[in-house]
Parts: structure tokens; sequence; C-alpha cells
């Protein structure tokens, strides 16, 4: 389970581990990104893809949601799971070597944004449950109100937008 820190381990039925990562923990590394890489909800924030610094995008998601725009935990956990899907979608098919993440609030909804130098479009497929990936833009598409791709000159941004009345 490397890069998910904020995990609390318990235990269900059987003794069998059930992992969640949960938001409402305080996570020094999120305050500690915003220091290092800059609040994405103040301008587009630039994260390298290696080892390094992947969940960084998860920590600043967090701690925006959380500590600037005092929303929910519930709205923090749903919004750092689909930042996560872009995240590892940038980093895996384009091969860039730095993505950039935007976050922006106005009445009554969030957009996350995730910009990478590719052009090529992401394609939502039909998933089974014996899937063990590509589960990604299908967790977007159930889980936010509102996605979509825009193409840029150079690359393309991926966004998506919450409500927010309904998770606060």
């Amino acid at each position: 389970m490397a890069g998910l820190e904020g995990i609390e381990q318990s235990r269900g039925p059987g003794g069998v581990p059930l992992v969640r990562w949960s938001p409402a923990v305080e996570d020094e590394r999120a305050l500690t990104a915003v220091a290092a890489y800059g609040n994405p909800a103040e301008a587009e924030v630039v994260l390298p893809s290696c080892p390094e610094t992947r969940g960084t995008a998860r920590r600043l998601v967090q701690v925006v949601i959380l500590r600037h725009w005092a929303l929910g935990p519930k709205l923090a956990e749903e919004c750092t799971l689909l930042v996560s899907e872009l995240e590892g979608n940038a980093v895996r098919h384009t091969g860039a070597a730095h993505y950039g993440l935007r976050m922006r609030r106005r009445r009554g909804w969030i957009r996350v944004e995730l910009r990478d130098p590719s052009r090529g479009l992401p394609c939502l497929l039909p998933v089974q449950p014996t899937d063990e990936s590509g589960r990604g833009l299908y967790l977007i598409d159930r889980m936010a109100d509102r996605w979509g791709v825009d193409l840029l000159p150079r690359g393309k941004r991926t966004w998506f937008e919450m409500r927010v009345a309904d998770r606060v």
C-alpha cells in the first residue's frame, strides 16, 4: 500500500484488515505539499511524475477542501479518490514528466482539473467486476456530478466537478 499515507488499519469480520484512508486525519504531509508546490486553488501547481511525489495531488486536494475551503471530509475523500484516478491516468498513459493540478470553487460547485501534455483523449470503457484496472474514468463518471476533457494547444485538461451543497 505504498503511497497511501493517512491510512487507518482496522479489522473486519475474521480479523481481515479493512483499509480506509481518512481525510479527516490531520496530515502534515498535505501541509508540507502546499508549502513545497503551492496552493492549487490559487494557481495551477506543476507536479513531477515520479515515485517520490506520488500522492502529492491527493494531499493537495485534501488540504484545500478541508482547511482552505472548510468543506466536509466526505467531499474531501471523494475528490481525493477521483484526483488519484486522474493522476494515475496522467502518469501511466501519457508518459508525462510533469502534470498540472488546479482547483476552483464557485457557488455550489468545486472543480478539480489535471493538465497533461498528451492530446490523446481518455476513453470510458465498460468495466467488469473482475477487472483489476481500467476503472478510473468509470469511478469519475459514477461519482462526479460532471466531468470532461478540454483539448489545449499542447495537451489536455481533464476535469471533474462536484456539487458542494449536497456534500457539506
